[in-house]
């Protein structure tokens, strides 16, 4: 397959992904949505799923697509690096500190995708069932207690 041909197919498969990553994300937020927007909503509890799949199904398709696009963006940068190059070259110049910024840009992108290996999240217990329930069912004990 020649280079050109390759470059087309990575980069539709850059657009699928890109693709399905919003269109998943839009499916998580605004159709399967959290269980606090599903009381407001159904005003129970009740599951939601879209073709089998809750959205933590859909949320680990998310995260797949996603490293998938990040493989397919390495690749494409790996073969358009002749270009690359030549552009900052022509437009920015490669001189010290253009070279000094574009390292600290591509470390914080670095930091970005590495820094959710590193938090630790702040754990603390909650109440067991489902905290309406509870919360209804103490104001119907309090609305009919007999003094």
């Amino acid at each position: 397959m020649g280079k050109m041909k390759l470059n087309m197919w990575i980069d539709l498969l850059l657009l699928l992904c890109f693709s399905l990553i919003v269109g998943i994300g839009f499916l998580i937020r605004y159709v399967l949505v959290s269980g606090q927007e599903i009381w407001a909503k159904y005003g129970t509890q009740v599951n939601l799923e879209f073709l089998g799949m809750n959205r933590h199904g859909w949320g680990n398709i998310h995260l797949i697509c996603g490293i998938i696009m990040i493989f397919l963006l390495v690749l494409h940068v790996v073969y358009h690096w002749n270009l690359i190059k030549s552009m900052f070259a022509k437009f920015m110049g490669l001189s010290g500190g253009a070279l000094a910024g574009i390292s600290v840009f591509l470390l914080i992108c670095l930091s970005f995708i590495l820094l959710p290996f590193f938090i630790n999240p702040q754990v603390s217990e909650q109440a067991r069932g489902n905290k309406h329930y509870q919360i209804e069912k103490r104001m119907h004990k309090h609305q009919f207690q007999v003094k």
